[in-house]
């Protein structure tokens, strides 16, 4: 290896590719030509030249010497092991949500995704994490359905929503 690689770089490129493969898969997605607002493609857009600009950024950065500074806050321990245990949970909650979404509808998944993030990650109290679980599924599916126009599973609630 050269010694302009680092660890940091592979990061960059990593924001880049992906900023560029948003990008490129909004623009296969069509809207009505009557549709008026943001429609569907806004959002993506927006988030994939976002990520755009800012790995070439900091691609640049890298290039050009730049070193993220080391971690100094009071409370982290950088000598702690990794929890391993919420890594697994986490990504574990994650591939039932992709696995199951087309199943059990946005408003169901997202919802259990929510509140099954937040006792992974250590929240006190269970019952208000599964109301506010619930308020922000049904918000997100809200905002996108009928805000933006973007189409998402209904699953069981179907007929209802």
């Amino acid at each position: 290896m050269t010694r302009w690689w680092r660890p940091e770089l592979g990061l960059a490129a990593v924001v880049l590719v992906l900023g560029v493969l948003v990008v490129a898969g909004t623009l296969d997605v069509s809207a009505a030509a009557s549709q008026l607002g943001l429609g569907p493609r806004f959002f993506p857009m927006l988030v994939g030249g976002a990520m755009v600009v800012i790995g070439v950024f900091y691609v640049a950065d890298v290039l050009r010497g730049g070193r993220a500074d080391p971690e100094e806050s009071e409370d982290v321990d950088v000598d702690a092991p990794t929890d391993w245990r919420s890594v697994g949970l986490v990504s574990g909650i994650f591939l039932a949500f992709a696995a199951l979404l087309n199943v059990l509808g946005w408003i169901i998944g997202a919802s259990l995704l929510f509140f099954g993030l937040s006792v992974a990650l250590g929240a006190a109290h269970k019952g208000r994490a599964a109301l506010i679980a619930v308020v922000v599924g049904v918000a997100t599916y809200a905002l996108f359905v009928w805000g933006l126009g973007v189409s998402l599973p209904g699953g069981p609630l179907e007929g209802l929503i």
